[in-house]
């Protein structure tokens, strides 16, 4: 189906689904005698955490866990409801070895969130409101217990109540939906992957153990195929969308813009039925082919400002990273650095010709055009151009080191208000890294950061530094 109409002058990310978290609560049930009713006193302090992180996250909250049962329990019942992830709490101390067993076989994403009911030690404690708040020693014990296993998680220290805790808890649970994501993501790639393009190139295998995504080859002509099948009427559908959010240019033929709605369609059709929520396609796979008349230029930008994670040439590392960026902020946008420019201390970003349009400047009308292209030695594929909307961005570079080792090359600055390209008649916006061109180019390389990456509006480091580090993956910003 067509994406809904945006207002003309606004592109919002796509609406990514709210991060769904289990509760783990630890407690031990050494001090039931010692204070009568502390499992239900703690069990509310339970819920009240979850109440106050309620807006950034959908929480399903544990019973006390105080028990290795207890514990299995719990974690069989978050694993079958489907959750992204698994915060824990020490309610009271836990004996971390009666815990870790447990997540040592879990696949969920886990954050040990270092807190405690009362913000304060106050006059008046005595060794019940001692023992309500002694999670402390509990998440070392817990927290030792899990390096010493060789566990990814991620810690988060202070106060429940304060509003800073909550965006550290918010970073956390978009990462680990990213990270259950990325697990279950097939990346559909059209034909074969790019000749002799080696920073693209990946085991598979290796992929699929350390971050999850399954490639899935789709045929050319089985999108040929798909193409001829489709209605007429929701090519007609497709056409007037386009009408009312792009300034479609007058020089279009009908032929020309049929033509790209049915690849449009065809290929989200395939993705669909197939399952895959990422895809690649390169030139000549689809120039060699035969049955083609264009390249499907249009169709990547729209896909992408769908939710769907992109990448040229037939790379699924690249196509996977778009997908998580997708994840962790809802604009994930497929580019790569063509050009420096040492005057402006920026590179120019851009690519063949797609690009996700919700990154669009806001104060210029994204342009469905004309637009002839040489490569693949085809007819004019319509493009959707814009300039990336001024502002601070992020790129992330997804990078296979060989066997299970993988790297992300991260680097953080702003789309600077560069002057106009005429001729440029692709999605195209100038990056000025934070850190300056020069020293970012130069440890970019170093790092074996790749051609192809992801980018998101905003400051997105940390973000990726935490899906980094719930997954294994080594993290390098640059």
């Amino acid at each position: 189906m067509p994406v809904p109409a945006a207002p003309a002058t606004e592109h919002p990310p796509v609406r990514v689904a709210r991060p769904r978290i289990g509760l783990l609560g630890v407690m031990q049930p050494l001090y039931d005698d010692m204070i009568p009713g502390i499992t239900e006193h703690q069990a509310a302090y339970a819920a009240r955490v979850a109440e106050q992180l309620s807006e950034v996250a959908d929480w399903t909250v544990g019973p006390p866990v105080r028990g290795r049962a207890d514990a299995e329990d719990t974690v069989r019942g978050f694993e079958a409801a489907g959750l992204d992830g698994v915060l824990v709490v020490m309610l009271t101390y836990g004996p971390s070895l009666r815990l870790t067993p447990v997540l040592s076989r879990m696949r969920l994403p886990v954050a040990l969130a270092n807190i405690q009911p009362d913000p304060r030690v106050g006059a008046s404690w005595d060794m019940a409101d001692m023992t309500y708040n002694q999670g402390i020693h509990g998440a070392q014990d817990t927290a030792n217990a899990m390096v010493r296993a060789g566990l990814p998680f991620e810690v988060v220290t202070g106060d429940w109540q304060d509003p800073a805790f909550a965006v550290r808890i918010d970073r956390w649970a978009r990462a680990a939906r990213a990270v259950t994501s990325l697990r279950s993501l097939r990346v559909g790639v059209f034909g074969y992957p790019m000749n002799g393009m080696g920073d693209a190139r990946v085991d598979e295998t290796a992929l699929m153990r350390v971050l999850g995504p399954e490639v899935h080859v789709i045929a050319p002509g089985t999108l040929h195929r798909t193409m001829a099948g489709l209605p007429e009427r929701a090519v007609a559908d497709l056409m007037e969308w386009e009408d009312g959010v792009f300034e479609v240019d007058g020089r279009l033929s009908a032929e020309e813009r049929t033509d790209h709605a049915r690849m449009q369609l065809g290929i989200e059709q395939l993705l669909e039925e197939s399952g895959c929520g990422a895809y690649s396609t390169h030139f000549d796979a689809i120039g060699e082919d035969g049955r083609f008349a264009r390249l499907p230029m249009a169709a990547a930008s729209t896909l992408m400002a769908k939710g769907y994670g992109f990448a040229g040439e037939g790379d699924v590392l690249a196509a996977s990273a778009v997908y998580a960026a997708h994840q962790l902020a809802g604009d994930g946008h497929f580019t790569e650095m063509y050009a420096m420019d040492f005057p402006s201390d920026s590179v120019l970003m851009s690519h063949m010709g797609e690009g996700n349009w919700r990154i669009a400047r806001e104060d210029e009308p994204v342009r469905l055009i004309k637009r002839p292209l040489g490569i693949g030695g085809l007819d004019d594929p319509p493009t959707i151009l814009f300039r990336y909307r001024p502002g601070p961005a992020t790129l992330a570079s997804l990078v296979a080191l060989g066997g299970d080792r993988f790297r992300l090359v991260v680097t953080e600055g702003e789309v600077i208000d560069a002057p106009e390209l005429p001729s440029l008649e692709m999605p195209y916006g100038q990056f000025r890294p934070e850190n300056g061109l020069r020293a970012c180019m130069d440890a970019w390389l170093r790092a074996g950061g790749t051609h192809h990456m992801a980018m998101n509006t905003g400051a997105r480091a940390e973000d990726w530094r935490v899906l980094c580090e719930l997954t294994g993956v080594e993290y390098v910003r640059v």
